[in-house]
């Protein structure tokens, strides 16, 4: 799952049958202190989200399944809307730079 805010919609008025009923919503991915990161996506809303919110997004076989279209071309879908992000700031990282033992 990726975090990510809504920036606007698109309006299709041709596109795959299958998608008829699907409202697409533009959002961007965000890192969890809210500063935007990577590319802008269309994502299928599946939650009734709005521009300007905070979702969560799942993408490939999981965003098909999420929409309940199968067998559609989808690769994005927004399947929660963010109510709040806790961040504990007294956890510390524990990756390692394996360059430095080689």
């Amino acid at each position: 799952m990726l975090l990510a805010k809504i920036v606007g919609t698109v309006v299709a008025t041709r596109k795959d049958p299958r998608l008829v009923s699907s409202k697409l919503m533009i959002v961007r991915s965000m890192d969890p202190r809210g500063e935007p990161e990577g590319n802008y996506l269309v994502a299928v809303d599946t939650v009734d989200a709005g521009i300007g919110e905070t979702v969560l997004i799942v993408s490939g076989s999981s965003a098909r399944m999420a929409s309940g279209l199968k067998d559609c071309p989808v690769d994005a879908a927004i399947v929660g809307i963010i109510d709040e992000i806790e961040i504990d700031e007294t956890v510390k990282s524990s990756v390692v730079d394996r360059r430095s033992t080689i």
